[in-house]
């Protein structure tokens, strides 16, 4: 179930509130008894950890320096169309979709 952040309108009083994604939101403040009490929209509360595929493929090492060499090549026009690379799927890669798995 996710916490979700509410604050009063009115008082200020400010409380995190454990809910199922059906239940109704809540609207009378616990403090002041008002119908001010609303849902903020807060940041995510996860982060990514470990030996995942952020950390292999989008920090540093061979995969960011042979990326980089790429859209340095992709940027940079060729003299002629002899010395031009193969045309890439698209997503320049072989799965075609932007993940990087070339």
């Amino acid at each position: 179930m996710p916490i979700y952040a509410y604050k009063c309108e009115s008082c200020g009083a400010a409380k995190d509130v454990l809910q199922k994604i059906s239940d109704p939101a809540l609207s009378d403040c616990p403090a002041c008894g008002q119908p001010t009490f609303r849902k903020q929209v807060t940041a995510a509360g996860f982060q990514l950890k470990g030996s995942g595929w952020y950390v292999t493929d989008f920090r540093g090492g061979a995969s960011a320096a042979s990326g980089s060499a790429a859209s340095a090549a992709a940027a940079t026009p060729a003299a002629t169309p002899e010395a031009a690379p193969a045309a890439a799927p698209a997503g320049g890669h072989s799965c075609g979709t932007g993940c990087g798995c070339a």
